[in-house]
């Protein structure tokens, strides 16, 4: 009888065990999302950051509204305030560039802005609750 609450116990402790293993896997690879865009230009829509094949991809929402700048970009803001312009947003033939692959030089993502070359000016922004590290 004694045997049989040991064994018991142990399945109970293991299966207990592997819940809070899976839970915690899970947890690291979840998709980090940012607050809605604010600004002139871009209202609404997210970024959500995923890690993928080794690379670091930010993607757009669906309903994020490409802004009528004649030369949208995007561009990321690391945790010490340095800026980075990326790859442009409109592509040739209407198409829309919604995912981009950091570089390996970015160090950690704060916030994601789409920003206008031709007019040097931030269409909108939205913000990461916490900088993503790209380590």
């Amino acid at each position: 009888m004694a045997c049989l609450r040991s064994i018991r116990s142990l399945r109970i402790t293991l299966v207990l065990a592997l819940v809070v293993l899976g839970l915690s896997v899970t947890s690291s690879f979840a998709a980090e999302v940012t607050t809605p865009f604010a600004g002139k230009a871009v209202n609404g829509g997210t970024v959500t950051h995923e890690h993928r094949a080794g690379k670091h991809v930010l993607t757009v929402s669906t309903d994020f509204q490409v802004p009528g700048s004649p030369d949208p970009h995007w561009q990321v803001v690391d945790s010490k305030g340095t800026i980075y312009l990326l790859d442009r947003l409109k592509l040739k033939d209407d198409k829309i560039n919604r995912s981009i692959t950091l570089p390996a030089y970015i160090s950690d993502v704060a916030r994601v802005q789409m920003w206008c070359s031709w007019a040097e000016v931030v269409l909108g922004e939205a913000s990461f609750a916490q900088p993503i590290a790209m380590k």
